[in-house]
């Protein structure tokens, strides 16, 4: 798809005290219909890149499958905006419980808040990895500098898989949630390893994103911005060492310190 990331634009800039005619570069907004089995389950908001690996890793964090191998077909028509999954099971797919709360009887009052298709698929991450501060901030640093469409539109999200030592992979998308199931999809099929690995992740730790990260399977996620109380209470009971405000040579560690070395 051609500008599928960002489209150049006139605008009319005012500056020192004048407005004068120019270019600038804005992030492409795209919305996905994704059928599954012939019926449509969801519309995402997205950027229109990496789609296939978005859809497997969205289709698996809501619970609909849990390997690839699952997938008997998944093609995608970019110029109309539809995703088509056909599935190994033929039984008809609903969203219905994805909008309804479920009070779970594990521990921790967080769990109250958790959708039907979280307490399915929510990970507790038992891990013994560890990472050092230095480590933390190089990797942040490490993929804000690999982020070229952020720095050309200032409007994506990234978010990025790694080791200790290096970034993996790392995609970006308008929707911070789509980032994570890009990375999601990519790791299922290509099925790699995750408890060792630390998720790195340029926005806010919300309770989704948070759920997210347990969903994929990571025990570490480092972020340059806050965290909100439901994502600690959520990384509290989930095994989850939540990183924010890595800016410089300063960090806050939030949740499981025992991994910060």
């Amino acid at each position: 798809m051609k500008d599928n990331v960002m489209k150049n634009i006139r605008i009319i800039k005012y500056k020192d005290g004048s407005f004068h005619e120019t270019e600038d570069t804005v992030a492409t907004e795209y919305a996905l219909t994704i059928h599954v089995n012939g019926e449509e389950f969801a519309t995402m908001v997205c950027t229109p890149t990496y789609l296939e690996d978005l859809v497997t890793g969205f289709l698996a964090s809501e619970g609909v499958i849990r390997f690839p191998r699952e997938i008997e077909s998944l093609s995608i028509d970019e110029d109309r905006g539809f995703a088509y999954v056909q599935l190994v099971n033929k039984a008809p797919v609903t969203n219905q419980l994805q909008s309804k709360r479920f009070i779970g009887s594990c521990c921790g009052k967080s769990r109250q808040f958790y959708f039907q298709s979280d307490v399915k698929n929510a990970k507790t991450i038992v891990t013994k990895s560890t990472i050092e501060v230095e480590q933390c901030i190089k990797l942040m640093e490490a993929m804000q500098e690999s982020s070229d469409d952020f720095h050309s539109t200032g409007g994506l999200h990234n978010a990025a898989l790694c080791t200790n030592e290096e970034l993996l992979i790392s995609r970006s998308d308008i929707g911070r949630h789509n980032a994570l199931d890009k990375i999601y999809g990519y790791c299922l099929e290509n099925k790699i390893t995750l408890s060792d690995k630390v998720i790195a992740f340029s926005g806010r730790i919300s309770s989704e994103v948070l759920l997210k990260v347990s969903k994929i399977g990571a025990g570490i996620i480092l972020s340059k911005s806050a965290p909100t109380t439901l994502a600690l209470e959520l990384a509290n009971d989930l095994g989850i060492t939540a990183v924010g405000f890595i800016r410089g040579t300063r960090l806050n560690v939030y949740t499981h310190p025992e991994r910060i070395k």
